[in-house]
């Protein structure tokens, strides 16, 4: 059945330094109805201070972390930076929650990176905990975490403690970054929506039995393309770069979610030789090795009647929210945007 849909917009990575018109761009969108903007870290700039910069210059829009890395701060450490965006934004905060790979946790935030499926259940559940603090000090024993800490190292002087400031929302939204089957129907489990890298809306069948348990309020905040342009396949030259830096080089081989969930939709051959060609150094190959087919099918790309056309199908997925990118966004194309999906 076919349902409205809610605009997000996201603002990634930053190169060398933050991009001059995220406020301008942010302010334009929430003025147009946009329903959430979005922060990113990976190993540069942070989420928390991204967020609460958007946040300070916006009124009613909600302000996403899509995502902060788990490895990179203790669940209590995220706990508090959630409550105090949470307190200062007005009660507009989302946190987005990932687990990353182990390039990245391992390499970059000097954590371990096994078993994340065990460990997100324990560090959302740690989170939930701190925010409920009327229940009492936090204490927990689990198997990656423990409050108070007694293993080695301790001096056996810890005692339960409980957050000091009061939270503005005992229930504030948890959404988790997931890919694989498990990891997805843990988030549908546990948290309050999922953020999927990429979802595409004809192949829904990739994870709908993974979506089965999740509640009638569950969203699911998926990323998509936007470009209004006659040349599909220049309007798709971003999408490729994307997926092919994300398949090819976000993680090991035989390790890499990313490239996984592309065999999972069909594209066996095509992920493989993209990660080959990465791995070999030969970037540039990796990104035009990217099928057309793949990356249009998670995005909004050509002319307007084509958009239109298109939008249909995200309107009878469960996607509740379509992310698009910011960046150079200009208050004409956002416009457009909006009035494409109705808001």
């Amino acid at each position: 059945m076919s349902r409205a849909l809610k605009l997000g917009m996201t603002f990634g990575y930053w190169a060398k330094g933050p991009n001059p018109d995220v406020i301008e761009q942010a302010q334009v969108a929430e003025s147009l109805g946009f329903d959430s903007i979005w922060t990113a870290e990976s190993w540069g700039n942070d989420a928390f201070t991204y967020a609460a910069w958007i946040a300070a210059h916006t009124k009613r829009v909600r302000i996403g972390t899509g995502i902060v890395q788990m490895a990179a701060r203790t669940p209590v450490a995220t706990a508090m930076a959630a409550a105090t965006i949470d307190h200062l934004s007005g009660g507009r905060f989302i946190l987005g929650l990932g687990v990353s790979g182990p390039q990245v946790v391992e390499g970059w935030y000097g954590q371990p990176s096994a078993s994340p499926l065990a460990r997100t259940r324990e560090y959302v559940e740690i989170i939930r905990r701190v925010l409920r603090r009327a229940d009492g000090p936090l204490d927990f024993a689990g198997e990656f975490y423990q409050h108070p800490y007694s293993g080695p190292g301790s001096v056996g002087l810890g005692k339960p403690l409980k957050l000091m400031i009061h939270p503005l929302r005992t229930e504030l939204p948890i959404f988790i970054a997931a890919e694989g089957p498990k990891n997805v129907t843990q988030t549908a489990e546990i948290a309050d929506g999922w953020l999927p890298l990429y979802y595409s809306p004809l192949r829904q069948e990739i994870y709908a039995d993974q979506l089965v348990g999740a509640s009638p309020k569950f969203e699911i905040t998926a990323l998509a393309h936007f470009a209004i342009t006659d040349d599909i396949a220049a309007g798709l030259l971003p999408v490729k770069q994307m997926l092919g830096f994300y398949i090819g080089g976000m993680g090991a081989k035989g390790q890499n979610y990313h490239t996984k969930l592309m065999q999972r939709m069909g594209f066996e051959d095509e992920a493989l030789r993209i990660q080959e060609l990465f791995f070999e150094g030969r970037r540039d190959e990796a990104i035009l090795a990217v099928p057309d087919a793949f990356a249009d099918e998670i995005s909004l790309v050509g002319p307007p009647a084509r958009i239109r056309e298109r939008l249909e199908a995200w309107r009878e997925s469960p996607v509740t929210t379509l992310l698009i990118g910011g960046g150079s966004r200009s208050p004409e194309d956002l416009k457009q945007l909006a009035d494409f999906v109705g808001i």
